[in-house]
Parts: structure tokens; sequence; C-alpha cells
């Protein structure tokens, strides 16, 4: 009889009662992630977001709490910041478009074309620059840049001499940096085309050039938006490299590092501005109907 009570009066595992209640299972399950989207990060930007509203004293430099729009203001009124987020914008487009440029024929050779052996050296080159950190890409993008440094070395007796630190060259480190996120995406769409649809091209007596225009390009499209979502935000967001390669180049994120001692509320409104380009640019995609397919 003892041993009977003892079994009846023992708790109850936890995972018995969260079996019998679905919204507690749930609400374990979603705790800690929604404590990270919502305590961390979501509040982190909302502090942000309120500390872009206020004023920095002119003669002690410290923070005063307000409500003053002059920070937004500054990006249009003073001439630096607005070309800064100008020449972002401009960058960050032409990052995208390059690595667009490069990832389809890229990934047609390696998924239709290249044999199983040059199709893993291909992937291993494209992902290499995933595997090293982010100060070791931009050092060897100087090196390979600088006056001593490979570029010159190959090309200096042909007359071709390297751009030099500044816009291209920083333009060049993005596009080694993000390449990978747009090239794999792309790659998996297109190793997903029926190898028929070539052949009926070409039987219609399509070109290389007029097959990928017409019929791989719209198969891809869903994968194109997916890899420049990435390197549009993460080139905006970029500032290490105008710092190591740009020269005398700003961005948004030099603006901002610059600020972010000196001036936060000045820091905070130009950090908005990031985020307003990626949510305009989404919602542009999003009228295409691109997102729905992803």
């Amino acid at each position: 009889m003892t041993t009977q009570i003892s079994l009846e009066t023992r708790p109850k595992p936890l995972s018995s009662a969260l079996q019998r209640h679905p919204r507690g299972r749930l609400a374990a399950l979603l705790s800690l992630p929604m404590v990270w989207l919502v305590g961390v990060y979501i509040l982190s930007l909302a502090l942000m977001l309120v500390t872009a509203f206020w004023e920095t004293d002119s003669f002690t430099s410290k923070v005063k709490p307000g409500f003053s729009l002059d920070n937004f203001a500054s990006i249009f009124t003073v001439p630096a910041y607005f070309a800064a987020a100008v020449r972002t914008l401009g960058i960050a487009l032409t990052v995208t478009v390059v690595c667009a440029i490069l990832a389809v024929p890229l990934a047609i050779f390696m998924a239709k074309v290249a044999k199983p052996w040059l199709r893993a050296v291909l992937a291993v080159a494209v992902t290499l620059p995933l595997w090293a950190g982010y100060l070791v890409k931009i050092l060897s993008v100087r090196i390979v840049f600088s006056e001593q440094g490979f570029f010159n070395w190959l090309f200096g007796p042909l007359g071709i001499q390297s751009p030099g630190y500044g816009i291209v060259v920083t333009i060049i480190a993005l596009i080694y940096l993000w390449f990978p996120y747009m090239a794999i995406p792309v790659y998996t769409a297109v190793s997903q085309i029926p190898a028929n649809l070539f052949d009926a091209s070409s039987d219609l007596g399509a070109k290389g050039l007029r097959t990928i225009s017409t019929v791989v390009v719209p198969l891809l499209k869903p994968a194109l938006i997916a890899g420049s979502i990435f390197t549009f935000s993460l080139s905006l967001g970029d500032f290490l490299a105008a710092k190591f390669v740009g020269g005398s180049t700003q961005m948004i994120g030099t603006i901002i590092a610059s600020n972010i001692n000196l001036n936060p509320p000045v820091a905070a409104a130009f950090s908005v501005v990031p985020i307003v380009l990626v949510l305009i640019y989404l919602l542009a995609v999003r009228r295409t109907g691109a997102l729905e397919n992803l």
C-alpha cells in the first residue's frame, strides 16, 4: 500500500504536463527565441531610434534626452553626410548588380557543364571567402592592390596600374566578401532547372545568351532576389572595407563609426538610413511578386 501511494503521489515529469497542454508546449518552445528577438534585437533597435531624436550638448558633449529632428535633417543638409549616403547606395547597388552578373553564368557552368571534380573545385573556390575572418579578407584585398601588390606585379609590365585605394577597390572588396551569398542560391536554383529546357531552347534556335536571358533568368528570379537582399543590405552596413581599402571614401558606416562616441544621436540617426533603404528595397521587390516564390 505504501509503495502504491508513493507512486501515485510522485510528481509527474514536466514532459507529461507539456504533452497535455499544447499552448504551454508552444510557449516553452518559443520563450528563449522571443526573449532574444524582442528583448535584445527589437528593444535595441527601438532604443537606437529613440536616441536618434536626442541632442548632444555642444559645450559638455553630453547627450540630452528630448525630441528633435535636427539629426535626421543633417543627413540632407550636411553635404558630406548626404554625399556619403548617396555614395553608399550607389556602391551597394553596384555590388549587387555585379554579383548577379557573375553568379548566373558561373552557376550555369557549374550545374550543367562542369564535370563533378571541377564542380567541387569551383564550389570550394566560391565558398572559400566564407572560411576566413572578415579582417583577413580585407587585408588580402589591401595587399593585392597596394603599390607593391600582386596587381601591379602582374599587370605592371603591360602598363596597367592598380586603381589605388578608393571607390573601385572598395566595390571589388565588397564583391569578394559578399559574392558567395549571391552565388550559392543562384547555383542551387540552376541545379534544379531540368536539362530538357536547355535542349528545347537550343532546338528552337536560341543561342547561349538568348537561352540565359529568356529561359534561365526568369526561373532564377527568386534566387536572384534572395541573393540581392544579402549583398545589398550587407554592403549598405559595411564600413571596414571603406576604412582599409577605400582611401578617403566615406560610407554610411564610416559616418556612424566616427560619431558613435562623439555624437551618438547623429550616429543613431544615420543607422536608420540603411534600415529604411532595405525596407524600401523589400517593398519594391514585394510589389513585383518575387518574394512569394522565395
